[in-house]
């Protein structure tokens, strides 16, 4: 399933030269990277230090200061994800050690994580291979032949406050200290590591500053943090236009471009979610520092016909639920009230 847009919106000539294309922009800068790191670390202790001393004046005032910490815990995950994809640094050992701590910063098991978004971004839009890493989406013949236990646990599933609120809170605190049964060695121990590291920072928050007021400062900046991250994850995948096709009609460039919205954020908030608003060109070319992001849709006039969110029109996703192999689009639930083709 692809929309007349997504089938016409790329040439014969990109698809031969978006590897030349991508390639400049690559190869990460130490420099920058160190900086990047600075600049997002050192104001997230600052502001984790504030909050503990505002517990004594207002917990209004701590819960004020949780908004800008979890934007830097955002920008933590976002470099945890590109030392992931090897996008970080030249180095693969730099890329494991800076990747594993901030992915212990949000609850991530750096191995675990990796993998498993590695298989989305090899699959995305592929209707065949959907279920790592990704949004549970159905299409809608799949949801009219399903019996109604599963439409109702769909439904609440994609609740706005299940996904954006309990789910992605269950996902990071919860879901990621459990390893799957079907899980590798590697990613196995990357979960027990993890949850060991988050075990020792508790231990030592309770004997210093007191578990419940690590508890009042912590739970507010990551409920916000994995809010905000699933929200990201959903606009960039679940809009209108989205590409979407079976798999032997599947194309990884129409998938990566053209699966993959460009989220035209305020630029405060770009800076804080460290460019991944540009997930066209991440999803085309993993290996590019969200640092390069910006510039490459900006020089290269191809990235701008790809599907466009601002912050207002992202708001309308929300009511995307299935996918109208047919009609090559997200359709919501009460469409398909007026499909005069199928019948539930």
């Amino acid at each position: 399933m692809t929309s007349d847009k997504s089938r016409t919106s790329l040439s014969e000539d990109f698809h031969a030269q978006w590897r030349s294309i991508v390639e400049r922009y690559q190869t990460p800068s130490t420099a920058r990277s160190t900086w990047q790191i600075t600049n997002t670390v050192i104001p997230y202790v600052a502001l984790w230090c504030l909050m503990y001393w505002s517990l004594g004046v207002s917990y209004w005032l701590t819960l004020a200061l949780a908004i800008p910490a979890a934007g830097f815990l955002v920008r933590i995950f976002i470099i945890s994800h590109d030392c992931g994809h090897g996008a970080y640094f030249k180095s693969r050992r730099a890329n494991t050690i800076v990747g594993s701590i901030a992915g212990t910063m949000c609850c991530a098991p750096y191995y675990y994580w990796k993998h498993e978004h590695a298989l989305h971004h090899a699959a995305s839009g592929n209707l065949d291979k959907r279920g790592h890493g990704d949004i549970w989406t159905m299409t809608v013949e799949e949801y009219l032949a399903s019996p109604r236990r599963r439409r109702l646990a769909y439904r609440i599933y994609r609740n706005p406050l299940v996904l954006f609120a309990v789910g992605s809170l269950y996902l990071f605190v919860v879901e990621y200290r459990i390893p799957p049964r079907n899980a590798h060695e590697k990613d196995r121990q990357s979960v027990h590591r993890t949850n060991l590291a988050l075990a020792v920072v508790t231990l030592i928050m309770t004997l210093t500053i007191g578990l419940k007021a690590f508890l009042m400062i912590q739970l507010p900046i990551f409920f916000l943090t994995s809010a905000a991250g699933a929200w990201l994850f959903y606009v960039q995948h679940q809009f209108e236009d989205v590409y979407w096709a079976r798999k032997k009609d599947w194309n990884y460039v129409e998938g990566a471009v053209m699966g993959s919205s460009y989220y035209h954020l305020p630029k405060v908030l770009q800076w804080f979610t460290g460019n991944i608003g540009f997930h066209h060109i991440h999803h085309l070319s993993a290996r590019i520092p969200n640092y390069y992001l910006e510039r490459c849709h900006r020089e290269n006039e191809v990235f701008q016909m790809a599907p466009k969110l601002t912050l207002w029109s992202s708001l309308r996703c929300i009511n995307y639920r299935l996918v109208d192999e047919e009609a090559g689009r997200l359709v919501s639930f009460r469409q398909i009230r007026h499909l005069p083709r199928r019948a539930a």
